[in-house]
């Protein structure tokens, strides 16, 4: 375990708030939901019903809501076990529990001042500066009964967090046949975003392929360490794209990646979806059954690792994050725990970061957004 802070000195916290994307948990619920997600977008009906097809084929469920309780379970306990004596809220940005529904109950219970733990570890405007607007609306609704609400700083290079998605890469390298081990790619993957978004995210631009690129070296330098192997060649390619074809989105996508591979005599790869904390749509179908098809297709041995969801290292580091930033809050000089060489983001993001592709938000993140959440 990693102690980025020391003690169990919380204060001025009073709770943890665990903000997340949501999902649908029955097929009543896919349509509504992708309404939600989609809203403003101007998306045609007949992609909602695409995307709805996707999620038919797990029953009409996201995993992401079981993760999430999975991941509050595991906080709660790390919590119980070491401190300190923090409640601990969900709310989602698109589907139930909806964020200013529990931002309400947390003023009823007399929360007064939350750290907020945002389950996307990258810098970008959903990935970011999105939620930073999703609080400060549901704070505008409550008006003065409203918590105080700090997010917490990005995770993407945390021990926490990279650690379990080694050995999750280890362990599905090993499913592999014996003889396919040695020249397996890793295959790092993470949602596209449209470029001009990618080239705006982070205080100073391209944060979101900066980090992306970090946490797939440190993954890949803990998989040859751990398997005593000279050379584990990676990549990193882009997976879930949903934007028009005029506009421009991260490449290569992995489908494509995969054909290049192919191509190029490679007969064995592991998919690790680094962009995501835990399952969520796009990794079980676009990975378990897009790209998985399109290995078979080309006779590509291909696994998936899983994603680094409820380990009780990155319950530790979700413990570390809240003690750290309570220090900062309080005046100290805590340590601040990071691999890498990029080091440990920001506290509060600087206006203008990550900002709205569709120019709109600015004015409610300008007004408030120093001191708010981070």
């Amino acid at each position: 375990m990693h102690d980025a802070a020391p003690g169990n000195d919380a204060g001025p916290f009073d709770a943890l708030l665990l903000l997340s994307f949501g999902g649908p948990e029955g097929p009543d619920e896919v349509v509504p939901f992708l309404e939600n997600v989609t809203r403003g977008r101007g998306v045609p009906p007949e992609r909602l019903a695409e995307a709805g097809a996707h999620y038919a084929q797990f029953g009409g469920v996201s995993p992401i809501n079981a993760q999430n309780r999975e991941l509050i379970a595991a906080i709660e306990k790390e919590f119980a076990a070491r401190g300190p004596a923090l409640p601990v809220y969900w709310g989602n940005r698109n589907w139930r529990p909806y964020l200013t529904d529990t931002l309400r109950r947390m003023a009823d219970d007399g929360v007064r001042h939350a750290a907020v733990l945002v389950t996307s570890a990258y810098a970008s405007y959903s990935g970011c500066g999105q939620y930073h607007e999703n609080l400060l609306a549901a704070q505008a609704e409550l008006g003065d009964a409203a918590p105080r609400l700090d997010k917490l700083r990005h995770f993407f290079n945390h021990p926490g967090f990279v650690e379990p998605l080694v050995d999750h890469v280890v362990a599905a390298r090993a499913s592999l046949p014996e003889a396919l081990r040695p020249g397996a790619r890793l295959v790092m993957t993470t949602h596209s975003i449209p470029t001009a978004t990618a080239e705006t995210s982070g205080p100073d631009g391209n944060a979101y392929v900066r980090q992306h690129q970090e946490t797939a070296r440190l993954v890949a330098a803990g998989v040859k360490k751990a398997v005593k192997f000279p050379h584990v060649p990676w990549d990193l390619v882009f997976q879930s794209r949903s934007g028009p074809p005029q506009v421009p989105w991260l490449e290569p996508d992995v489908n494509d990646h995969l054909e290049r591979l192919h191509a190029d005599g490679v007969r064995a790869a592991v998919l690790v979806p680094i962009g995501f904390l835990s399952d969520h749509m796009e990794v079980v179908y676009d990975l378990d059954v897009e790209a998985a098809a399109t290995a078979e297709r080309l006779g590509m041995q291909v696994v998936r690792a899983a994603t680094t969801g409820s380990d009780p290292r990155f319950a530790a580091a979700v413990r570390d994050l809240v003690l750290e930033r309570a220090a900062v809050l309080r005046g100290d000089h805590p340590e601040r725990c990071a691999l890498g060489t990029m080091g440990p983001s920001h506290d509060v993001c600087p206006l203008g970061c990550c900002p709205d592709p569709r120019g709109r938000g600015e004015g409610l993140r300008g007004a408030a957004l120093h001191g708010t959440p981070a």
